[in-house]
């Protein structure tokens, strides 16, 4: 504990005690109280005048400041609640012991390891920012360790399965829509959210708002414009959504988008698994970087702000691997 605080905790002890002590027993305490004091390393929590929903907002209202999205702000609040409404003491008196605790019910829970690193991401943005902000004096997340995750192999969609997947589509929409994700490895989201007038289909390119409502420019190949085109002209409605619901002509949401990729797997007869839409940008990003594409280009057209993010999506087979050694080894 600093000097000022000992002094703090001294002068409220004071004012607290004038009123049954004498000076004499007065002088007497806070003698002994302070020098109590000094055996210990004390910190001074936050106050709990300023509760526990009060700081959560703050740090809330700063993200969507710095341009957090509604999605992304609706998570940290959803998970920094529960985790509040568990551990039930103020936020300034949390160490890592509740975090810890808590993360492990949640494993017990049967919550996956990548789940809770999840969560624990949350955890130590939302302390950091409040021990940055002088609002806790120590942050319980410093000795929280990063929870160890399985690596698991990730494959792209190999040329097989494409093939598999154009022949399940069943309309012109489905298959502009599975080109569509293959070429420009785009996010369902972004994909879901974009207008005909976004698409230039001369120019074979669009503008699509990733993340934190960033935005950049996408582009495809002539066969996938072909497919755009062909579905666009056969359309009579008016909704401006590039791509609609077949019965209502309402916009297609990710879950739609999901539902049609598992129509075209179970169709398949077992030739096809794991069929999902985000498969297409780890396809796009491998075959991208086997034709020898610089990372930080590969990183530009998925919307990464870091290249580690991207050499996630970059599956190296060991073909691959031996290729480019014996290219740069002759």
């Amino acid at each position: 504990m600093s000097i000022a605080d000992k002094n703090l905790m001294v002068k409220s002890l004071e004012s607290q005690l004038a009123d049954v002590l004498t000076m004499v027993q007065m002088s007497r305490v806070l003698q002994v109280v302070g020098e109590e004091l000094t055996k210990y390393e004390l910190v001074r929590t936050a106050d709990e005048d300023y509760g526990s929903t009060d700081l959560l907002q703050a740090f809330l209202d700063a993200k969507k400041v710095e341009g957090r999205s509604e999605k992304t702000l609706e998570r940290y609040k959803y998970l920094l609640q529960r985790l509040l409404d568990d551990v039930k003491v103020p936020i300034g008196r949390i160490n890592v012991h509740h975090l810890r605790g808590y993360l492990s019910k949640e494993k017990e829970r049967g919550i996956g390891d990548s789940t809770l690193e999840g969560f624990r991401e949350v955890y130590s943005a939302f302390f950091g920012w409040l021990y940055k902000e002088s609002l806790i004096q120590s942050n319980p997340c410093s000795n929280l360790g990063a929870i160890k995750i399985p690596k698991k192999v990730r494959l792209p969609y190999s040329d097989v399965d494409l093939q598999y997947i154009a022949e399940g589509c069943s309309s012109d929409r489905d298959k502009a829509l599975m080109y569509f994700l293959h070429a420009t490895g785009c996010r369902v989201s972004e994909v879901c959210a974009l207008n005909r007038d976004a698409v230039d289909l001369t120019a074979r390119e669009c503008k699509v708002h990733g993340k934190g409502d960033k935005e950049r420019t996408v582009y495809f190949d002539a066969v996938t414009a072909m497919m755009i085109k062909r579905y666009l002209d056969s359309r009579e409605d008016d909704n401006p959504a590039l791509f609609i619901s077949q019965k209502r002509k309402q916009r297609l949401d990710g879950n739609a988008v999901r539902f049609i990729l598992k129509g075209i797997e179970s169709k398949s007869g077992g030739s096809l698994t794991n069929v999902h839409p985000h498969r297409f940008r780890r396809t796009l990003a491998t075959d991208l970087i086997d034709s020898g594409m610089p990372i930080q280009d590969v990183a530009a057209i998925l919307g990464h702000e870091k290249l580690d993010t991207t050499m996630k999506y970059v599956y190296l087979s060991n073909e691959n691997i031996r290729s480019a050694y014996q290219r740069y080894m002759k």
